[in-house]
């Protein structure tokens, strides 16, 4: 069973940063791509960005430029450095992960609990 762990939540002043990282752990074939959602109260759950194992990179418009995402698929761990905070990138994350369990399974989409991030004005 895989199982994913996010760090490195918490509270910050507007215009600070954080590092999200997320570790999985349990047999995996293969990974094909992970990333960070976030949902914040009231809202549907969005996309923050996304990294597939070929190192290609997807993030949603209202993070571009302030956040980066980074992944290494052979040790199933993704990173999220965020700048620039604003208020409104107050949220719950959660890391995912997009893979097979074994050679011939089928894709599943794995995910963490979830951490708080929580930026004040």
């Amino acid at each position: 069973q895989v199982h994913l762990v996010e760090s490195g939540g918490g509270l910050v002043q507007s215009g600070g940063s954080l590092r999200l990282s997320c570790e999985a752990s349990g047999s995996i074939y293969s990974i094909s791509v992970m990333g960070w959602y976030r949902q914040a109260p009231g809202k549907q759950r969005e996309l923050v960005a996304d990294i597939t194992s070929d190192g290609a990179t997807n993030y949603e418009d209202s993070v571009k430029g302030r956040f980066t995402i980074s992944g290494d698929a052979a040790k199933k761990t993704v990173s999220l450095q965020m700048n620039r905070l604003i208020p409104e990138d107050t949220a719950v994350y959660s890391c995912y992960l997009n893979g097979r369990p074994w050679r011939f399974g089928h894709p599943t989409d794995y995910w963490g609990q979830g951490t708080q991030v929580t930026v004040s004005s």
